[in-house]
């Protein structure tokens, strides 16, 4: 198995992972996205973790291809594609030696990265300690510092509050009800109104919050549990295109990551 010394592991592959993955690949570095066997991504669209379903994820020109074997990453890169492997842990680490490994799961808390994971760690969002548990933290909450990079400390805390459209701020986002099969009958960018049912938690409805375009959605048939984030709604009915684009918010982070990488990189150059 050849290695890759420009080679970039992301951990997670959701939407802002997806904005993070994009950029990384643009500006000419190999990357490997590693995710669980279930993804939840609600923003389908722009996410490379459907790969895990649909074996391939065309985002703006950028093909994710998932991968069975870590041995396969190589032949897949140099086809021009984006390697996707089922590692939730990252055992393959070992085997591949990247240069930077990415956590972009963005739980809110650290999902088991370690600054010795590889030369150069960075975590998106709240939940790492820039210089202690990684290398650098890339702030992820909407605002003035959205895609700063801290080289010491941490993200702002998580508020659990959705950022502001138009006037809507949590009402955009939608949970289970239930524990249950979730089963859409209304798919990513279509518009809707206050009160349309958008889908079904087994025989229970589910309404539309507020009136938008509905752009995040679970998949069709999951099986989901009780306050789980099953779909989100964008008050701007004229902008449909953003259900399959990178968002600004993705795009801003991305660029804090990869400001990150090669700052980091020439830092360990200069060693």
């Amino acid at each position: 198995m050849s290695k890759h010394s420009n080679l970039v592991v992301v951990r997670g592959g959701g939407d802002i992972a997806t904005g993070t993955i994009c950029r990384l690949h643009n500006a000419g570095f190999a990357v490997l996205i590693l995710e669980t066997a279930r993804p939840t991504a609600i923003r389908r669209a722009v996410s490379f973790c459907e790969a895990v379903y649909d074996g391939e994820k065309n985002i703006e020109g950028v093909v994710a291809k998932k991968i069975e074997t870590i041995e396969e990453y190589s032949s897949v890169l140099r086809a021009g594609k984006i390697p996707l492997f089922i590692d939730p842990k990252g055992d393959c680490l070992q085997k591949v030696q990247p240069l930077a490994v990415i956590d972009a799961i963005l739980a809110k808390r650290n999902c088991g990265t370690t600054k010795d994971m590889a030369a150069i760690t960075i975590g998106l969002g709240p939940g790492f300690c820039a210089g202690t548990d990684v290398h650098a933290v890339v702030e992820t909450r909407r605002g003035h510092d959205l895609g700063r990079v801290l080289y010491r400390g941490m993200a702002s805390a998580n508020t659990g509050i959705p950022g502001e459209i138009k006037g809507y701020s949590k009402e955009r986002v939608i949970y289970s009800p239930l524990d249950g099969r979730w089963q859409g009958k209304r798919d990513i960018g279509s518009q809707v109104a206050t009160g349309d049912i958008i889908g079904c938690v087994d025989l229970t409805p589910v309404t539309a919050t507020i009136p938008g375009i509905i752009r995040g959605m679970i998949r069709d048939q999951f099986r989901v549990s009780q306050g789980l984030k099953i779909a989100d709604i964008d008050p701007r009915v004229e902008e449909v295109k953003n259900c399959t684009t990178i968002s600004d918010k993705a795009r801003c982070v991305s660029g804090g990551v990869l400001e990150a990488v090669l700052h980091l990189s020439a830092v360990l150059g200069k060693k």
